[in-house]
């Protein structure tokens, strides 16, 4: 069972995440939007920088939620043929 929660933020936020408090090392590890406009971050215990409101996530999703997102054409390019 997977215990994390995931949520997808603005790329631009990526000054303002404390990247000890995720499951991603940095901004540059992080999976992005085709558009790298967005990304993805994933934790088990809610971060401080969005509890004070320091950040607030676009969504908030689970493990089937985000897997189905990531499979959109918005973040993953088509397969061939």
């Amino acid at each position: 069972m997977n215990n994390r929660t995931y949520i997808i933020c603005n790329l631009s936020d990526s000054n303002l995440v404390l990247f000890s408090q995720v499951n991603q090392s940095s901004a540059q590890s992080v999976r992005r939007n085709l558009a790298n406009t967005q990304m993805v971050l994933s934790y088990q215990v809610e971060p401080s920088f969005i509890t004070d409101g320091t950040l607030t996530p676009l969504g908030v999703y689970t493990h089937e939620e985000i897997l189905v997102i990531l499979a959109g054409s918005d973040w993953s390019e088509p397969m061939p043929e």
